[in-house]
């Protein structure tokens, strides 16, 4: 793919990182991005290492909605929960310690401190780079043209990078005080004495254990069987267990009829007749993605339910237009992005490039505990292989290190029989922090002989993934044959 894209040279246009309108280059730049978040930014990066000249247009902030609005800040806020847990438990570890409160601003100045030196390293980036950036609302005005601001920047190819917003329930209205969505909740000021949150996927559950956290009386409202549904459903059931012992509600498996406001805050009507009321209730449904009036259709850009559709390459049906992130219907995942802009940079550069295995994709859920995989589920890979599946799991009961840490949980294994590892299924205390470690252990289609032949470091969380092999390679060691 890459043979058809022949690298370009430098137009000389670049002007410094700067928070305004630049102007339009008088030649076409090799590359103008639409979007500024994880998948344009990146784009632009590579792009610009590789000797293209890159536009990089955003109408907020670059970095977009993991930076400023998701990843990030959610991840401090659930560090800031941690913390609080650990002060209130401090006694089992034999620390006397109280908590005497959340301090919201406090919790927030922490999270926007992170934003920020995050925020000033990447503009440092895109300027040692010799990005044009442009600030404004851009608009396909052409396959190789954007309109911002009264300019249109003119380019060989386009990307398109315009990310996703929060969906909502039909019926239900956001009024930003007492139904809101999860930016909305990543702003609050105070805590909340209770919440119900509509969506048990990966926002859903990192936000009840945040609150959870903090103090508030939380429940998930989940219209599938289970939580965090995409994922295996062991994983799922581990996580559900959990969630009961920190007294973190849920009810599964019913819709929602109706939401209102009462005197005191909101109810929540279930279509099975059961009605659940709290101060405020999070709209947590998953996100869709940024595309109407953009542009896009009038363009010639093939489209499906709003979604930019791509082939392996990420190219539209448009030869100068590629589209990534959000916008395209793959993964909805920051390092999904990062990974998607590179490769369009480099294929546009002429470098050859290889599709992006998307079940190769690592996946986690920052809750605690965490859920943690990469590969096929237990039923994706039954589906594809019938019988010749095996499974196994060990229970982090017998890892040294999850036992200081007082985490329970479980690291799940699924093999094609007699062949490579095709599945692990991790949930616990910083598993998201294993989870590299099986992403290589998949995409390297590794045999459980293999890895059980790695001494990992004792004692680590790292063992739990040893100990797994060895016990699927049938030489169990801290675990029952």
């Amino acid at each position: 793919m890459g043979a058809d894209h022949p690298p370009f040279g430098r137009t000389g246009q670049s002007t410094d990182f700067e928070e305004h309108v630049v102007s339009a280059p008088t030649s076409p730049a090799d590359l103008v991005i639409l979007g500024g978040g994880s998948g344009g930014y990146a784009a632009a990066l590579r792009a610009a290492e590789l000797g293209l000249s890159v536009v990089l247009i955003e109408k907020d902030k670059v970095g977009g909605t993991c930076l400023h609005r998701g990843c990030i800040p959610t991840k401090a806020l659930l560090h800031s929960g941690e913390i609080a847990d650990q002060a209130r438990e401090g006694e089992q570890f034999g620390v006397k310690t109280s908590l005497a409160g959340i301090d919201m601003d406090g919790v927030n100045a922490y999270k926007d401190g992170v934003i920020s030196r995050l925020y000033k390293g990447l503009q440092g980036l895109i300027k040692s780079r010799k990005i044009t950036y442009v600030e404004g609302e851009g608009r396909l005005v052409s396959p190789t043209a954007v309109s911002v601001n009264g300019e249109t920047y003119e380019g060989r190819h386009v990307l398109l990078a315009t990310g996703s917003y929060s969906r909502s329930i039909p019926g239900v209205e956001l009024d930003g005080v007492r139904v809101i969505d999860s930016e909305q909740a990543l702003g609050l000021d105070r805590v909340p004495t209770s919440a119900i949150i509509l969506g048990g996927g990966v926002i859903g559950c990192e936000f009840a254990s945040a609150w959870k956290s903090f103090g508030v009386d939380v429940t998930i409202i989940e219209g599938l069987k289970h939580l965090v549904p995409l994922e295996d459903e062991s994983s799922s059931k581990l996580l559900e267990r959990a969630f009961r012992r920190r007294k973190i509600n849920f009810e599964l498996g019913n819709l929602v009829s109706s939401v209102q406001n009462t005197e005191n805050g909101v109810k929540v009507s279930l279509q099975n007749g059961k009605e659940f009321e709290a101060e405020i209730v999070l709209v947590a449904v998953g996100r869709g993605p940024v595309s109407q009036g953009l542009g896009y259709e009038e363009a010639g850009v093939a489209m499906d339910r709003g979604y930019v559709l791509v082939d392996e390459y990420c190219q539209t049906n448009v030869p100068t237009i590629s589209a990534v992130g959000d916008l395209i219907p793959t993964l909805q995942l920051a390092h999904v992005g990062f990974g998607e802009g590179i490769l369009v940079a480099e294929r546009l550069a002429g470098l050859p490039v290889v599709p992006i295995d998307y079940a190769g994709v690592p996946r986690v859920t920052y809750s605690e505990p965490e859920v943690a995989s990469v590969g096929l589920t237990e039923v994706q890979a039954r589906e594809k292989y019938g019988d010749d599946v095996e499974t196994l799991v060990y229970d982090l009961g017998g890892n040294g290190r999850s036992q200081i840490l007082k985490t329970q949980g479980a690291v799940k294994l699924i093999r094609q029989k007699d062949g490579p590892v095709v599945g692990v299924h991790m949930v616990g205390s910083r598993v998201g922090e294993l989870v590299a470690e099986a992403q290589l252990i998949f995409n390297w289609e590794a045999l459980p002989d293999e890895v059980a032949a790695l001494i990992h470091p004792h004692p680590t969380q790292s063992e739990a993934i040893g100990e797994a092999h060895l016990a699927l390679a049938g030489k169990p060691l801290h675990a029952h044959s």
